[in-house]
């Protein structure tokens, strides 16, 4: 089996090969591409037409706009589009992405790299690897969320893949300063904590999306990444690209986290997801390292 790149803590960014390579696309799923019905965040007026890309029990969970499925058929067809996300295999797998399936995703916030839908065993071994090095065992993590999460605004803990937890928790209830508190205790122990709507993550540190994009990167010989996310748990992926964009609501909008060569949407909510594929598409077609487009609405 070939042997890939080893993750590392800190994620480099990603360099242009000498000869030019394909672009590649990481881009980050809920509250960037798709929306739930309470994510949208649609202004007054006529809603916009809305395509449903995932189910769940039966019952439409997650939406695009009808102009966000063209475009995000045409980004497919200029460049390599990887579906990015904290998501595990089998919640990745409901969703219907438009246009032509893609080769390579990354699942469970860097953890598990898919190539044609089959886990990269090289890549599992080494980030589990990382992981035992650099972070206390989830066993730890479990059992502290076990006494630490009240069952008043908790609905239910789970693990993820075995690399890390979440709480699905009623957020208005949560008391003053439990998250800051959790993501101190969780820092000193190789940990970090994101609050993405209803669901509280706390992630191994070094388990990062930036450095799984920047692995695969390497192996498909790309001249650019670009990258698009909207939470803590994306900063390393957008820090990891030679360029950016983050819609204006989510984690980072609310920290209010920047970087140079990172755009900002004008539109917030499913409007958002739109704005966001616009600019990647218009970054695809300039095709060099340091100009980048700016950002419109509509």
């Amino acid at each position: 089996m070939t042997a890939h790149p080893t993750p590392t803590p800190r994620t480099a960014a990603v360099q242009a090969p000498t000869t030019p390579g394909p672009t590649v696309v990481a881009c980050d799923l809920d509250r960037t591409l798709i929306y739930s019905r309470a994510a949208m965040a649609l202004p007054e007026g006529p809603e916009p037409g809305l395509v449903c890309v995932e189910h769940y029990d039966g019952a439409p969970l997650s939406y695009v706009t009808e102009r966000a499925e063209r475009m995000l058929v045409e980004l497919a067809a200029s460049a390599v589009v990887v579906p990015t996300t904290t998501r595990t295999r089998a919640q990745l797998a409901r969703i219907r992405i438009p246009g032509p399936p893609s080769r390579y995703a990354i699942a469970a916030n860097g953890g598990i790299l898919l190539v044609d839908g089959e886990p990269d065993a090289a890549w599992t071994a080494a980030v589990r690897e990382l992981l035992a090095a650099t972070s206390v065992p989830l066993a730890d993590v479990r059992e502290h969320m076990r006494t630490a999460f009240d069952d008043a605004w908790t609905l239910s803990r789970r693990e993820a893949e075995e690399l890390f937890c979440y709480a699905v928790v009623e957020r208005a209830a949560l008391p003053a300063g439990f998250v800051a508190e959790l993501s101190g205790w969780a820092g000193e122990r190789g940990w970090t904590v994101s609050l993405q709507g209803r669901k509280l993550y706390v992630v191994p540190s070094a388990l990062t999306k930036g450095a799984a994009v920047t692995a695969l990167a390497g192996r498909v010989g790309a001249a650019r990444v670009l990258a698009a996310g909207d939470s803590l748990l994306d900063a390393d992926l957008l820090d990891a690209a030679h360029a950016g964009v983050r819609p204006a609501h989510g984690e980072l909008a609310e920290s209010g986290w920047t970087r140079p060569h990172v755009a900002v949407t004008p539109r917030a909510g499913i409007l958002a997801g739109e704005d966001v594929l616009s600019w990647l598409l218009a970054e695809v077609s300039r095709g060099t390292v340091g100009a980048h487009a700016r950002v419109t609405a509509g």
